[in-house]
């Protein structure tokens, strides 16, 4: 009898594998929404050329406050390609920025709207903004008729170059980042040049923390041409600026698509070096950091732990923060000294709550040299504070501004 009820448990298992192709077309322009340009066209009828689609576009008010005629623009440019286009409703203006995903009643109305607006599977759902907006109005997008297809524009130095061109979406719950989301790939990406140009100077200098990231872990060639650019990205000169985005993008979208595990099931986040502590700081800071703020210093934080750990060699850990600094960071947060009821640092925190998003074993990408990434699995606390305490002196010595 027990034999019989082996076999039958053994043939009841079956394994069926399938794969699905991923295709992301990313634009580099300017001006999208001018009716002569035709890339947002041709990415909305790229695998339906003969269809009509139904976009309906939500807005970042922040953008939509310095470009006020993008209502305009987007119906304009609807009513010039109206042969392959529907205009679902009016440019759809929502808060941005962290407090965005923070907002529990925000996806509900997201998903309200599109239901409102018949928006289906073969319609578009388009997002413009940075890339907290960005991934509340991809979150809803994703769960909305379980996917319908989404084009972002990143409006940001940080989201054109990091987020907005990645597979994930999320919202904050609960007090926890990114707690609710979905691994979900945009249908196409623009990157439009005319956006960046409006930015105020910190959310440009922002967006190049994500930059320096990718290079220290992937492309010493990058990290030295930013080196060698820094005082021109530091006046925000647009074809330094421009080249940082485009080559930051793509070192982005080919982790993504190369390095082996673009859903994140495994351990392993190399694209969140930095992070660990900057996703702490951001909180413990009450969002007076901003992510790429909190960013630089998360990577000037742990360049000197790689030293102190002997993984790093000794003088790259100064040669890092110099650029950082250079850039125009303050690579500093009285945070960083705050305890927890413990007694412990509360920054230390942050390694529990990194693993835990994840789950798995605690996998933090360190630093092996200028373009070469490390995964350790677990980090000695006494050096995080000496780290810390480095960085506090360092902020003792800088020149007053």
């Amino acid at each position: 009898m027990m034999e019989r009820a082996d076999s039958s448990l053994s043939d009841a298992l079956r394994t069926v594998a399938f794969s699905v192709e991923y295709r992301i077309p990313v634009v580099f322009t300017r001006s999208a929404f001018d009716p002569a340009n035709p890339h947002l066209c041709t990415l909305l009828t790229l695998r339906e050329p003969h269809r009509r689609h139904r976009i309906i576009v939500f807005a970042d008010a922040g953008v939509v406050a310095a470009m006020p005629h993008l209502a305009d623009q987007v119906a304009a440019y609807a009513g010039a390609h109206a042969a392959h286009i529907e205009l679902a409703a009016a440019l759809v203006v929502l808060p941005g920025g962290e407090a965005c995903k923070n907002d529990a009643e925000l996806v509900p109305q997201l998903l309200a709207c599109l239901a409102r607006h018949a928006i289906d599977r073969h319609s578009y759902v388009l997002a413009i903004g940075g890339g907290a907006l960005l991934d509340a109005v991809g979150y809803a997008a994703a769960i909305f008729h379980r996917g319908v297809r989404h084009i972002r524009f990143p409006s940001t130095v940080l989201a054109q170059a990091d987020s907005g061109v990645g597979v994930k979406n999320a919202v904050n719950w609960h007090g926890q980042k990114n707690l609710l989301g979905t691994f979900s790939p945009a249908w196409g990406i623009v990157n439009d040049g005319d956006f960046i140009d409006l930015l105020p100077a910190r959310e440009k200098r922002a967006g190049m923390a994500e930059a320096v990231k990718v290079a220290l872990i992937r492309d010493r060639a990058f990290f030295l041409q930013i080196e060698g650019q820094m005082q021109a990205l530091a006046r925000f000169e647009p074809a330094a600026l421009a080249a940082l985005i485009a080559r930051s993008a793509a070192l982005h979208l080919h982790q993504i698509a190369s390095g082996g595990d673009p859903f994140e099931r495994g351990s392993a986040r190399p694209l969140d070096y930095g992070h660990w502590a900057a996703h702490k700081l951001e909180q413990l800071s009450g969002h007076a950091l901003s992510h790429g703020e909190a960013v630089a210093i998360g990577i000037a934080l742990d360049a000197r732990y790689s030293v102190l750990a002997g993984l790093l060699p000794a003088g790259d850990d100064a040669r890092i923060h110099r650029l950082l600094a250079g850039l125009g960071f303050r690579l500093w947060h009285e945070q960083l000294l705050s305890r927890g009821d413990d007694g412990a640092l509360a920054v230390l925190r942050g390694l529990a709550e990194f693993r835990q998003h994840l789950g798995g074993d605690l996998t933090i990408t360190l630093l092996a040299g200028l373009g070469s990434g490390v995964e350790v699995h677990w980090m000695d606390s006494g050096l995080v504070a000496d780290a810390i305490g480095w960085l506090r002196q360092l902020e003792r010595e800088a020149p007053c501004a």
